[in-house]
């Protein structure tokens, strides 16, 4: 159970920061992580470190689509962890 605590820790912590140098790349109008990147990152497990720099550092907040896409990985994980923790 510590290895997958150390897991989500550092991938929470790389997708927090991740999400933060794209803001900041925003910013100075430079290229930028692809969506595809950043979603990857919370497919995995960096959902809460992504959610806490979005809403600390107002990226991606306003994109419909990308918060569409955010939601539904989300929802599926809720659910896997729901029906893993019911059986």
């Amino acid at each position: 159970m510590t290895i997958l605590f150390y897991y989500f820790l550092i991938l929470n912590g790389i997708a927090f920061a991740l999400t933060a140098y794209d803001k900041q790349l925003a910013k100075a109008q430079k290229r930028r992580f692809s969506e595809r990147t950043l979603l990857s990152f919370i497919f995995f497990g960096g959902t809460i470190g992504s959610g806490l720099a979005m809403l600390i550092f107002r990226h991606k907040t306003a994109k419909n689509s990308y918060l569409l896409k955010f939601w539904v990985i989300v929802i599926v994980q809720i659910l896997i962890a729901w029906f893993y923790l019911n059986n």
